[in-house]
């Protein structure tokens, strides 16, 4: 296997794929037909996290991203619409509709990270009322199951994925594991329980998957991860692995 790195605003993102380097689905295809990339090659997609404001949406549109990232949550009081939020925070200064009003005007591709469960399925509506103004990839992101040293997730696999429904066709489906890491500590890797089970949850899914995995946690966790990969040529699903590094690790 490949193994692809970039880093942006202070993460150090790697895609591991098998397929001779080439994203699984077609957000790395998508960048060269749009001239914002030479290759076909997760190295040179160029990331924008956290814009969950209007400021930083308005900064991420202006930047060199590719693709932009944000967070979205039910706002805590009335009225209740999907906003772009990460915890704790329960309010925001732009809703996911006018956020997606400012992307649609863009070539940028777009990556959810769902912190509530009820924030998915109105959210997967204003998404289907926006795609065919979106002109970019669009990534789906939750942590549907407990991992290394993380805690149970308040989204249920099978809930996440019921309200996400088939639509969005060509959409990617980003489903990780909570984890923590202590520096120092001896941290735990995934288990073969964790990655089967994660298995088993995309097992009937047709959509493009990729895991987000946390980078510290892969050495002592690269047959598991391996077997993981290895599961789209038995099932056809298109699978690839996307590590995360941050400053804590």
């Amino acid at each position: 296997m490949d193994s692809l790195e970039f880093e942006n605003k202070g993460r150090l993102f790697q895609s591991r794929s098998r397929s001779g380097g080439q994203m699984g689905d077609r957000t790395s295809q998508h960048f060269p037909l749009q001239g914002a990339i030479q290759s076909e090659d997760a190295l040179s997609v160029q990331w924008y996290h956290a814009a969950n404001s209007k400021s930083k949406i308005a900064d991420a549109l202006k930047s060199s991203a590719d693709m932009i990232e944000a967070d979205v949550l039910l706002r805590g009081h009335n009225p209740k619409e999907p906003i772009m939020a990460h915890p704790p925070d329960t309010d925001s200064d732009i809703t996911l509709h006018d956020w997606l009003k400012e992307v649609s005007m863009s070539e940028k591709g777009i990556k959810l990270d769902f912190k509530s469960l009820q924030a998915v399925a109105p959210s997967i509506t204003l998404l289907e009322k926006f795609r065919g103004h979106l002109h970019g990839p669009v990534w789906i992101n939750a942590d549907i199951l407990p991992g290394p040293g993380g805690g149970a997730t308040d989204l249920d696999p099978v809930s996440f994925l019921k309200a996400v429904g088939s639509g969005l066709p060509g959409s990617v489906l980003s489903l990780g594991w909570t984890t923590n890491w202590e520096r120092g500590a001896e941290n735990p890797g995934y288990s073969w329980e964790m990655v089967r089970e994660m298995e088993e949850v995309c097992r009937p899914l047709k959509q493009p998957v990729t895991f987000p995995v946390r980078a510290a946690l892969l050495p002592q966790s690269f047959l598991q991860m391996q077997w993981l990969l290895q599961q789209s040529s038995r099932d056809r699903l298109q699978i690839t692995m996307t590590l995360l590094r941050t400053s804590g690790y």
